[in-house]
């Protein structure tokens, strides 16, 4: 259910939900992607939850694409290890994705914004250094393949990229250099949410217009993004530690919609 009329304002918002979501990746790395679903409910007016993560999963997975073009050229995508990852968790988006859209839109705004309580944890974790890097050996298919499973199902079950969970999982199965890693989760993030929106779309929940808006708003934000991470470099803790609160805000007031109604 769409509650902004004007075609014209809700593409204005749904760009502007694009450039703020991509310059906050650009600005403090993964977890950014969370607020893509809230954004697209209550800034672009897509007030029906499972549209909002279908219309969600689409423009994320696009947008990780079109990201993925200079890390490959850069050298920093594992292309075994990434096939690997997104086979098996393409299977989970799969299914998750299937169960996300049995459940009633109360429950799994509910349940999003728990999760977005846990990606702001693991956000200030990261900052503070805790995620550790290990050299890179020969990748352990089977751990990536289920680990790839797990993170892939959460992926689809919330309309979500997930690099939150992929970056440190391939870190943890394939033992990457971070560089790495990050590279890699894109093919993965894509993976996972074509997956979804591909699903979602099949039962009529994608607003494909919504979903391109996002996506050009997007491509400015990121570039912007990355522009500002280069001069904010000896800040970003501090800007993680901003964003992770206004996640708990977000999440906060997702958590009263979501009993209020």
């Amino acid at each position: 259910m769409t509650i902004i009329s004007n075609p014209i304002a809700q593409g204005l918002a749904a760009a502007a939900c694009g450039w703020f979501v991509s310059f906050s990746l650009g600005l403090v790395g993964g977890g950014g992607s969370i607020l893509a679903v809230p954004l697209i409910i209550y800034v672009a007016g897509v007030h029906d939850t499972h549209l909002a993560i279908g219309t969600a999963a689409l423009a994320v997975a696009v947008s990780a694409y079109l990201n993925m073009i200079p890390h490959a050229r850069a050298g920093h995508i594992k292309w075994g290890a990434a096939l690997a990852f997104a086979a098996s968790g393409v299977v989970g988006a799969a299914v998750g994705s299937s169960i996300g859209k049995i459940i009633d839109g109360q429950s799994l705004s509910r349940y999003f914004a728990i999760l977005m309580l846990l990606v702001a944890v693991f956000m200030l974790r990261s900052a503070r250094g805790t995620l550790e890097q290990e050299p890179q050996r020969v990748a352990l298919y089977s751990r990536l393949c289920g680990t790839g499973l797990g993170a892939g199902g959460v992926s689809g079950f919330f309309g979500i990229g997930g690099g939150f969970l992929v970056v440190p999982g391939l870190v943890f199965a394939a033992r990457m250099q971070i560089a790495d890693a990050i590279g890699t989760s894109l093919f993965a993030v894509g993976s996972f949410g074509l997956t979804t929106a591909v699903n979602y779309s099949l039962s009529g929940q994608v607003d494909w217009r919504v979903a391109g808006e996002f996506v050009a708003g997007g491509l400015v934000g990121g570039w912007l993004g990355a522009r500002a991470a280069g001069r904010l470099a000896n800040r970003r803790g501090v800007l993680t530690m901003l964003f992770s609160a206004m996640i708990v805000l977000i999440a906060a007031y997702m958590l009263y919609r979501s009993w209020d109604t």
